[in-house]
């Protein structure tokens, strides 16, 4: 099958590129840097240098690759999350929008019969029950930057899971580990945690679903190949408070016991957005597409997972 990635050098594109070429795919990966490019061709797929939110050249190359299915991998993440700024995400929000709006004119002009995209499934509504299913509600009232967050996701999936002529398929992925992450060798989390910033916020309910980067390409890989249109969770078995993980991921990195705080201190320092996710975050079910596209995850459990990553 002819595959387009968008996002190819990215966190999950990376792996995902060398998966779709192993599995006897012809892959066309996009990226915005030519040094990327260069990485992408040398794991055996095409490579074009594009701006998703260039509407025009974004066509021409999707045309140009005839791709059967396109993955929608765009983000533009800073390396380090600022809570307590304006609009930390918002170039990632307009992407969501625009650039997502953009790459589903440029699929269908290309006769492209399937669309993957990614999604984020911490931003579930943080009431009720503590591990959400695909049913249930993001979280459009959180407090900033959460809530504009999740109103770009609800474009997003609104967009892709209507379109003509094309069989949309909505990814919502837990918290990403492993590398080009937050939680990798050099990431923002794993610097918080040995700096011992990385607390556990009152009585650490915030319930964390992860996946690795490895298992959130061969989900995006199961489905582009099988499956019906729809939104699936893309997590581990094991969803977990910060009570649980934090602890286990600040020893798999080598630093000291994380610390308690108040949540009046959490919102002082890290900001109330910041807070409130650390205390009333969900986690995600991967019941549906362990079920229906029959994936299972390489690293079933964060525990498992952070100890061979950070071995």
């Amino acid at each position: 099958m002819k595959v387009f990635v968008a996002g190819a050098s990215g966190a999950i594109g990376r792996p995902l590129v060398r998966q779709l070429v192993e599995a006897g795919h012809a892959v066309t990966g996009m990226t915005r840097s030519e040094d990327r490019a260069g990485e992408i061709r040398a794991a055996g797929a095409g490579a074009v240098v594009c701006d998703a939110l260039d509407g025009a050249a974004l066509e021409a190359a999707v045309r140009h690759a005839e791709p059967e299915a396109v993955v929608h991998l765009l983000t533009a993440l800073p390396s380090r999350i600022d809570y307590k700024a304006d609009d930390p995400l918002g170039p990632t929000n307009r992407i969501r929008r625009e650039g997502t709006r953009n790459l589903l004119s440029a699929a269908s002009a290309a006769g492209a019969g399937r669309i993957v995209a990614e999604s984020f499934a911490p931003l579930y509504e943080w009431e009720g029950g503590w591990v959400k299913s695909e049913e249930d509600g993001l979280f459009l009232a959180a407090p900033p930057p959460f809530g504009e967050a999740a109103d770009a996701l609800v474009e997003l999936e609104r967009q892709v899971l209507e379109a003509e002529r094309i069989d949309g398929v909505v990814l919502r992925f837990g918290w990403l580990y492993g590398p080009g992450t937050f939680f990798d060798q050099h990431g923002s989390q794993t610097e918080e945690a040995l700096k011992r910033r990385l607390p556990i916020v009152g009585k650490g309910n915030g319930t964390y679903s992860f996946v690795h980067v490895e298992d959130a390409a061969s989900a995006v890989l199961a489905a582009i190949e099988r499956g019906a249109s729809g939104i699936y969770n893309v997590s581990d078995d094991e969803p977990a408070a910060m009570r649980d993980w934090v602890p286990v991921f600040a020893e798999a990195v080598g630093a000291k016991r994380p610390r308690r705080v108040p949540v009046w201190l959490a919102r002082l320092v890290a900001g109330a957005g910041a807070a409130a996710m650390a205390t009333s975050v969900r986690g995600a079910s991967n019941a549906k597409i362990k079920r229906e596209l029959g994936w299972q995850p390489r690293y079933p459990s964060w525990r498992q997972g952070f100890r061979e990553e950070f071995a």
